[in-house]
């Protein structure tokens, strides 16, 4: 990412200190640059809809349009949009005040790329952007296990779209079988690589069949997608 390039971040919160305080530690970064802010749902969709953005920082719990909506109909749009376009792009992150909010996890399925804490680290805050915007990692994975082994009976419980996912899981391959239960198990690219004794383009390629044969957006997807047809289980 170069200087002239910075990652553009969409900040949705209903507190404005909260804003602030985001908008000034990201701005602080020369790679990274807040382009919109938004007090709730209804206010981000306008904004987004005039102003492009590569990652939005979403509150999960706001008045008039909560995180979970304005998700859902950001996903909506970015269905809807031409490939390569920075709206087929747009990644969200769920901000959380709970690391076992069920409000998190709904976003998650409506195509959230992950959640974290809003008291996280400044540099696990910006450390997310950049790895949500890369695309290649799940976002705070040890908060994210902690709420998917929590509600795992719900995420499996029989459903249509849970019948559609094991039918996808059953299409894959051996070798993309294999990586796709350690991505379910919470295992970077290098580390794959590393234990399956292959290059990491070809745990990359991989990845890439499995998440266009699961219909899944980024890896986060891939977990819940394992949840839901038991290829994991909670620990």
């Amino acid at each position: 990412m170069s200087l002239t390039s910075p990652i553009r971040v969409a900040l949705v919160d209903d507190q404005q200190l909260v804003r602030s305080g985001f908008g000034m530690l990201i701005n602080s970064q020369p790679d990274l640059k807040v382009v919109l802010q938004a007090g709730n749902g209804i206010e981000a969709l306008a904004g987004l809809a005039a102003t492009a953005a590569d990652v939005v920082l979403m509150d999960v719990r706001m008045p008039g349009m909560d995180g979970l909506e304005t998700t859902r109909r950001l996903m909506e749009r970015t269905k809807a949009a031409p490939a390569g376009s920075w709206l087929a792009e747009l990644k969200i992150v769920v901000l959380t005040t709970f690391d076992l909010d069920e409000y998190a996890l709904a976003a998650i399925q409506a195509g959230a790329s992950g959640f974290l804490l809003k008291d996280a680290p400044p540099e696990e805050l910006l450390g997310a952007i950049r790895t949500v915007f890369a695309g290649d990692a799940v976002i705070a994975p040890s908060t994210t296990r902690r709420l998917l082994d929590h509600v795992a009976p719900m995420l499996s419980a029989p459903s249509p779209a849970n019948d559609a996912h094991a039918q996808a899981v059953a299409r894959l391959t051996g070798r993309e079988h294999e990586v796709f239960v350690l991505i379910a198990n919470g295992l970077s690219n290098p580390e794959i690589a590393a234990q399956l004794f292959v290059s990491e383009a070809t745990v990359k390629t991989h990845v890439g069949h499995i998440l266009a044969k699961l219909n899944a957006r980024d890896r986060v997807q891939v977990v819940v997608i394992a949840y839901e047809t038991g290829i994991v289980s909670p620990r």
